[in-house]
């Protein structure tokens, strides 16, 4: 078994691993950029190690610093949690050339499966079939327009080594093509560091299922039920559940086994994830994830597997202890991603900032996963995760009933969160009738009426309130802490944005609007759309912006002429700050 384990990860996924290791008896290393100095991932290891940086570019995927970590803890196993180096082959292999652990499958089946384009050919092999596509590269329009020719619109872009909806652009017609492989490639070059696109025909009403699997290095693959996970906005999913609802037990052992013959057809080891659509009765394989999904608990709760336990198993050596007769899925498990976003609107617009309060669900049946504690910052650097809610029950009905009994329960203040509209989906007969799709939230529920402002902060008493703080000290580079009580004002200090505030928009649309454009959250500039003297209507994309990793359109509030754009390409940029003006 392995002794000592540096997690190479933050949030929620590090503490997650962080309490596997401990389970087992097994020394955590966590390391943390500037902005994490204080997070719950660094206070619960037995270690911590600067990256230094703020971004993920300079901290979490600072290959140089993770490394120096990992020799200066003399860890022996390094697990990279999921995002960040999960997925990246060459970082698997940096640290088995050290003679380290990586907890997670061999590089060469991380580069055959993160390459899209050789994870579709590598599937064809085992026969099975994935949606209809090309294995060629898109390099030009022309490309996307001959497939849109044989195939019909609407066609899926999608980044060749990327993920989670990641990357991904829907082209709805010829002249939406240029702007989706632009915006595709930008997309993926920021969030994978490549920009490599492909693409496939996209279908209109799938559902999203998946498959685990779990696979030692003695030649054992077993599959552990499925997950739906069809409940989702902008690709990215906001409800999963265990295991797939309303699916003919044939097909269900079906894609099992397929999910099996792919694992087996790249010589997967550890935990891994087969993605399928599936619609009308048939499945079509989407894509496999090399490493742990962020929905991982729900499947935990339906067969009593602890993956994370699994994976550090089998990554030390040992055989699987169970084969495939021992899986069994007892109840229903349903999952629910809490975001830092307003779904108002069906936009859920990024909420970056404090959390003044946070107060998780209880019960029999319930499970909250985060790295999170009240008065944490939620940054707009990093990933919008705020904790996922976890809610088994005996059936589908009994846990859709748990679930909204504890989302009721919890309470996050500080942020607006994505929980209105989990509630909606939960609420609503399609949901209930396993009716919904993966276009179901963007094109059937109905938001325009809900809403997750962020609350306003708490009146200062007059006696204010002291809260205790674990005081960071460098000593070159390794992480010591001294707790010391301080006033609630002074530990909120820190760095502020020296940026000028500038005025704040009316965020009226149509010919009312004041002209002043201004983004609705903090974030970075990716892209200027407009130029000075250029002709705008109402509602027309002006410049786009990117808050946790999503990347948001801001558009003109009213019809003119641009007199004044006030940013550039790269600059960050506060909630309510002026980027243009309308005349």
């Amino acid at each position: 078994m392995l002794s000592k384990i540096l997690v190479a990860n933050r949030g929620e996924i590090a503490v997650r691993i962080i309490r596997a290791c401990r389970d087992l008896g097994i020394a955590s290393v966590a390391v943390y950029s500037e902005l994490d100095r204080n997070a719950l991932h660094v206070r619960l290891a037995d270690e911590a190690y600067a990256l230094g940086g703020r971004t993920t570019s300079e901290s979490y995927l600072n290959t140089d610093a993770i490394l120096d970590a990992i020799e200066r803890s003399g860890a022996d196993g390094v697990h990279p949690g999921y995002g960040f180096f999960s997925e990246n082959a060459a970082f698997a292999r940096a640290i088995t050339e050290r003679g380290v652990t990586f907890i997670g499958p061999p590089p060469e089946a991380i580069e055959v499966m993160g390459d899209k384009i050789s994870a579709r050919l590598a599937a064809e092999k085992v026969d099975v079939a994935g949606v209809p596509g090309t294995t060629d590269l898109i390099t030009s329009a022309d490309q996307v327009e001959a497939f849109a020719r044989d195939h019909g619109y609407p066609v899926a872009i999608k980044a060749a080594y990327g993920g989670g909806g990641r990357g991904m652009k829907v082209v709805a017609d010829e002249g939406s093509i240029a702007d989706a492989i632009e915006a595709a490639q930008r997309e993926s070059l920021a969030y994978f560091g490549r920009d490599e696109i492909y693409m496939e025909r996209y279908l209109e009403k799938p559902r999203h299922v998946e498959v685990q699997v779990l696979a030692d290095s003695h030649g054992n693959c077993i599959y552990l039920a499925t997950r739906d996970c069809s409940a989702q906005r902008r690709h990215q999913k906001l409800i999963e559940e265990a295991p797939a609802p309303g699916i003919d037990p044939a097909i269900i052992e079906a894609m099992g086994e397929a999910a099996v013959k792919v694992a087996k057809g790249c010589n997967y080891v550890n935990a891994g994830t087969v993605e399928f659509l599936y619609q009308d009765g048939e499945f079509y394989y989407l894509e496999m994830n090399t490493r742990l999904q962020v929905e991982h608990p729900a499947t935990e709760a339906v067969t009593g597997v602890d993956l994370v336990e699994q994976q550090i198993r089998v990554a030390s050596g040992e055989r699987l202890a169970i084969d495939q007769t021992d899986v069994t899925v007892t109840g229903h498990a349903i999952e629910i991603r809490i975001n830092a976003e307003d779904p108002a609107g069906g936009a859920f617009l990024p909420s970056p900032g404090r959390l003044a309060a946070l107060t998780a669900p209880d019960g029999y049946g319930v499970r909250f996963d985060t790295g999170y504690q009240a008065g944490d910052e939620i940054s707009q650097f990093y990933d919008n995760l705020v904790g996922k809610l976890i809610c088994w029950a005996p059936d589908r009905d009994a846990a859709i009933a748990r679930t909204l009994r504890a989302l009721d329960e919890l309470h996050i203040e500080g942020v607006a969160t994505t929980v209105p509209a989990d509630i909606a989906i939960l609420e609503h007969p399609d949901f209930a009738a396993i009716e919904h799709s993966t276009k179901w939230v963007e094109e059937v529920l109905d938001l325009s009426e809900i809403s997750s402002a962020p609350s306003p902060p708490a009146t200062e008493n007059d006696e204010e309130p002291r809260v205790r703080r674990d005081i960071d000290v460098e000593v070159d580079g390794k992480r010591f802490s001294v707790a010391m009580w301080v006033p609630e004002s002074a530990d909120n200090a820190g760095p502020r944005n020296t940026r000028p505030r500038r005025a704040q928009a009316s965020g009226a649309g149509g010919a009312g609007g004041s002209g002043d454009v201004a983004v609705p959250m903090q974030g970075t500039i990716v892209k200027v759309l407009v130029e000075v003297g250029d002709e705008v209507e109402a509602g027309q994309p002006v410049v786009v912006l990117e808050a946790m990793k999503m990347e948001n359109n801001i558009s003109a509030d009213r019809s003119g002429t641009v007199t004044e754009i006030k940013v550039a390409v790269g600059d960050t940029v506060g909630g309510g700050d002026v980027v243009l003006v309308i005349g």
